[in-house]
């Protein structure tokens, strides 16, 4: 089962992949609206023969869009909170570069929220 993590963002967005019990960052994609957003996650699942759907949901005004974004896309949602401080602390424990970590860090926080999904559901 191909399931793909997504970090919603409103410019960037980050993707991780999981082909089994653990979650990796796939890459970061840039898009200019919620509609572009849409369409350029469609392609990837089409691409990648994705099978699941995560999309993180955080807090507030944001997290309203996201869950809006995951309807649009008939995905599940999980709680992504702090993912992104803790994607920033653990690529700068692992020495990753910081201009890696700056293009990658949505991918990477993608990558544990996906990697906490698993883990609680035990898939």
């Amino acid at each position: 089962m191909n399931i793909l993590g997504v970090d919603y963002g409103r410019s960037k967005i980050g993707l991780a992949i999981s082909e089994g019990k653990l979650a990796e960052p796939y890459k970061v994609i840039r898009v200019n609206n919620f509609a572009d957003a849409v369409e350029k996650v469609f392609r990837v699942i089409n691409q990648l023969g994705v099978t699941k759907l995560v999309v993180g949901i955080s807090e507030g005004e944001m997290g309203k869009e996201q869950i809006r974004f995951a309807k649009e896309l008939g995905a599940e949602t999980f709680d992504e909170t702090l993912s992104t401080q803790d994607a920033q602390k653990y690529s700068i424990a692992a020495g990753i570069k910081r201009k890696t970590r700056k293009e990658m860090e949505d991918a990477f926080a993608a990558s544990i929220m996906l990697q906490n999904y698993l883990d609680v559901n035990s898939i």
